[in-house]
């Protein structure tokens, strides 16, 4: 009889576990000693088998002192704190050890740091501001910590050298309860706790002078623990609420979800590195735990290879490895404060989680706003007014450094007006070549292309003029073949993307696409449905998302198209047909808040687009 080998020319392997993506992908949490202390809001720092836990809390608002270091067999009680506290910073080892702020009961916050050096602990330089809640990480001597809880969630940074504090750059969202990890030049925190919504899945990495927004964790909750030794490696577990066990692996890129923990709790902390990590102590929604678990990264492993093909003896399945790419999906969003349509149009990458929306139109003459929102994924909150209020202004960048670009006031009065964000306050900076309303903007504050649009004598002209920005000054390139105004686009300065729009003559709506190199314009793949007025989330000119529009005929559009760089598909609807909304992100990470007409004339809804992807290993059901 003929084997599969012999008839195929291959065989197919036999595996007793699927495939994984790395060590930590396939790692196992194990049970570690026990404490000799339940609680809560505890306070550690060290590695998998020599970590120290400090403070904390029982079910009550007393904290507690207790100091408690493992030998990665056992928990061995010492000297306790000089004061009392829970939720703290800490970094350091079971030899040099920091703990810093903290409360000692609720509503007193302390700006009290302690050292350890390996025997007691003594009280050193305070931090500037006392709260609690704060993470971060590093050494006894260089740390870093962030966030925390005043009488609200605050953004605030301090860096430790050794012997003082140093405010530095603001996180961009204020939050409190991270899960933080690395070192003082090299840092992450993530996920978090905000009013109203008690779990974040914000992610932000430290690179010794500014804080950065990427990828969000894939389950978002506050009060977690974590383990890592920079910004480019981080393994999050534990939070809530509910209490958690799940475990998440940071590459540098993405999160991937791992093996969850034995015992679900919040309020733990951790220890250790991506891939040897301990959890000890926290709160399993009724008790407080005196447990600790360890989570090993597996040394032998077979890598998981799109397109793997092997039958897995353990679960008795033929598997083949792959990946699944979701169609994509819209959800709700927080509200704007202010309803309004036609705001600036930041749609410049960035994800879901992560949004800046300047000025804006109410539909009536003669009203611009000057309102400016920035949203960390949940709701939107105001911050300090552009200077000049416009509409159908558009715009680049991000919530940490953005541009607003020209627009007009109603009655039709063109701006040129260009003003800089710096996560702070905007600034007036230089004028455009040529001041249009309706035209789009990609790329960022320092790079950034603005194209189409309307303005000058007779006010239809300059529909196909595109002007690049390099920091200081604008310059007119090459312009687009079909020239318009009421278009999406987004990208780069370098690759971007514009689609649809009024080209000013009758049917007053395209289906034109062209894409932009960083030197000139090519017409490429028509969209399927024509319209002005659509939004846009675009990586380069390769990968977008274009949603909603209109057609002058009072059709609105919830259509969602997607682009791979060589055709469109129709993928999920908007559930709120609308357009002349404000946009930005990507191809798989989006936002659309505000608009016209939606529900009503002036809506303040958003919209969240997530497109999921993951290499998995899928079972093949063979009959």
């Amino acid at each position: 009889m003929s084997t599969y080998k012999e008839i195929k020319g291959f065989k197919v392997q036999t595996l007793a576990t699927d495939t994984a993506a790395s060590g930590v992908a396939a790692g196992t949490w194990a049970s570690g000693g026990t404490m000799n202390t339940a609680r809560n809001s505890i306070s550690g720092a060290g590695t998998q088998d020599a970590a120290w836990g400090a403070g904390g809390a029982p079910p009550n608002p007393a904290s507690k002192n207790e100091m408690e270091v493992y030998n990665g067999t056992s928990w061995t009680e010492v000297n306790n704190l000089g004061t009392a506290r829970r939720n703290c910073g800490s970094s350091g080892t079971t030899t040099a050890g920091l703990l810093a702020s903290g409360q000692n009961s609720p509503g007193n916050n302390l700006t009290n740091v302690e050292s350890w050096n390996g025997t007691s602990w003594s009280e050193i330089t305070e931090v500037n501001t006392g709260r609690n809640g704060l993470k971060g990480g590093g050494t006894q001597t260089a740390s870093i910590f962030a966030g925390g809880y005043t009488t609200t969630e605050v953004a605030n940074a301090e860096s430790w050298n050794g012997s003082s504090w140093t405010e530095v750059n603001d996180l961009n969202t204020a939050r409190a309860y991270t899960g933080g990890s690395g070192t003082s030049t090299s840092n992450i925190l993530s996920a978090g706790y905000t009013v109203p919504t008690p779990a974040q899945s914000a992610v932000e990495t430290w690179d010794g002078s500014s804080w950065t927004e990427t990828t969000n964790v894939n389950t978002a909750r506050s009060q977690l623990a974590a383990a890592g030794v920079s910004n480019t490696s981080q393994l999050i577990f534990s939070g809530g609420p509910p209490a958690t066990g799940k475990t998440e692996s940071w590459n540098g890129s993405s999160w991937t979800e791992v093996a969850d923990m034995a015992n679900a709790r919040n309020s733990a902390d951790g220890a250790g590195i991506q891939t040897s990590a301990l959890v000890m102590a926290g709160y399993d929604g009724s008790n407080n735990s005196a447990l600790s678990e360890e989570f090993t990264a597996a040394t032998s492993f077979t890598k998981i290879n799109l397109g793997q093909v092997y039958f897995n003896s353990g679960s008795n399945a033929f598997k083949v490895t792959q990946t699944v790419t979701g169609t994509g999906a819209w959800s709700s969003g927080g509200n704007l404060n202010q309803a309004r349509s036609q705001g600036g149009n930041n749609a410049s990458g960035g994800s879901a989680s992560i949004g800046l929306v300047s000025g804006g139109n109410k539909y009536s003459p003669g009203a611009s706003y000057d309102n400016t929102e920035i949203y960390n994924g949940t709701a939107w909150t105001e911050v300090n007014n552009i200077n000049t209020s416009r509409g159908y202004s558009t715009g680049a960048g991000t919530p940490a450094g953005a541009l607003v670009v020209s627009g007009n006031t109603a009655p039709a009065t063109t701006r040129a007006q260009v003003e800089s964000w710096d996560g702070t306050n905007w600034t007036e900076t230089t004028d455009v070549n040529q001041g249009r309303t309706q035209g789009a903007g990609a790329g960022t504050q320092t790079s950034a292309i603005f194209v189409g649009g309307e303005g000058g004598s007779p006010w239809n002209d300059n529909k196909n003029k595109t002007e690049l920005w390099n920091g200081s000054s604008w310059t007119e390139v090459n312009n687009l073949n079909d020239g318009r105004t009421v278009l999406a686009g987004g990208g780069l300065s370098t690759s971007a993307l514009v689609a649809g729009g009024n080209p000013g003559s009758s049917p007053y709506t395209t289906v034109n696409v062209e894409t932009w190199n960083g030197t000139s314009w090519t017409e490429v793949a028509n969209l399927n449905t024509a319209r002005q007025g659509a939004n846009t989330g675009a990586n380069t000119d390769t990968a977008a998302v274009i949603f909603g529009g209109w057609n002058v005929s009072s059709t609105y559009y919830a259509i969602t198209e997607s682009w791979n760089g060589s055709s469109w598909t129709e993928v999920a609807d908007l559930a709120t047909a609308r357009y002349n909304g404000t946009s930005a992100g990507s191809s798989t990470s989006a936002w659309l808040a505000g608009g016209y007409p939606g529900a009503n004339p002036q809506p303040a809804i958003t919209e969240e687009w997530s497109v999921p992807a993951t290499a998995t290993n899928k079972t093949i059901t063979v009959s």
